[in-house]
């Protein structure tokens, strides 16, 4: 079992716009998972499109999904469904490069699924309580669409081990990921199970 799991966060736009950085870092760093990069950058469109990486397929899908709620409220539908869901995208690049964001990779034990529960849902509305998505703001799906813009939700993360390393390719480079050791990882490889130096 590999223990060395990591994991890719972004804090977006809005964590910085409401100055909740220390709070979102002080939250995932209790977790005990080693923060192994952290930079504060304005990102580019390029790196965004990169970053979420979706197909024709996903476009057509979210695009079929935007269909029907306008239907359902009696709007006209005015393209295809492919734009309707690339407009999705334009909305989430458009959000991501309107002010700087942090990314960050943490490392440690089962650190993707660590970082998602603490993370919350991707809706701020269904996420639970003591997330941070649940604490920290009010936004909604609906909310968002009703403005046509994309949902404010602080964070972003990975949600499987193989999205995080393609992510962290996106906003790293390898040397910027530093190796260190914690004062618990210390204990740990300096004093086996008996007690013993090794």
């Amino acid at each position: 079992m590999n223990k060395k799991e990591r994991t890719f966060v972004i804090i977006k736009p809005d964590g910085i716009q409401r100055t909740l950085i220390g709070e979102i870092i002080k939250r995932l760093e209790r977790t005990g998972l080693k923060l192994m990069a952290m930079k504060m950058i304005m990102a580019t469109e390029g790196q965004c499109w990169a970053h979420y990486n979706k197909d024709d397929a996903w476009f057509e899908a979210k695009g079929q999904n935007t269909i029907k709620n306008r239907e359902a409220m009696g709007l006209a539908i005015e393209k295809e469904a492919i734009e309707y869901g690339k407009d999705i995208m334009r909305a989430n690049v458009a959000f991501m490069t309107c002010g700087p964001i942090v990314p960050m990779v943490f490392e440690g034990n089962k650190a993707v699924g660590v970082i998602k529960k603490i993370v919350g849902s991707t809706e701020p509305l269904t996420s639970d309580v003591g997330t941070i998505r649940g604490d920290m703001t009010m936004d909604s799906y609906d909310l968002a669409n009703l403005d046509g813009r994309s949902v404010r939700n602080l964070i972003h993360c990975s949600d499987q081990t193989d999205e995080a390393e393609r992510e962290m390719a996106v906003w790293f480079k390898p040397e910027e990921l530093l190796n260190y050791r914690l004062v618990a990882e210390q204990i740990l490889y300096d004093v086996n199970l008996d007690g013993i130096k090794e």
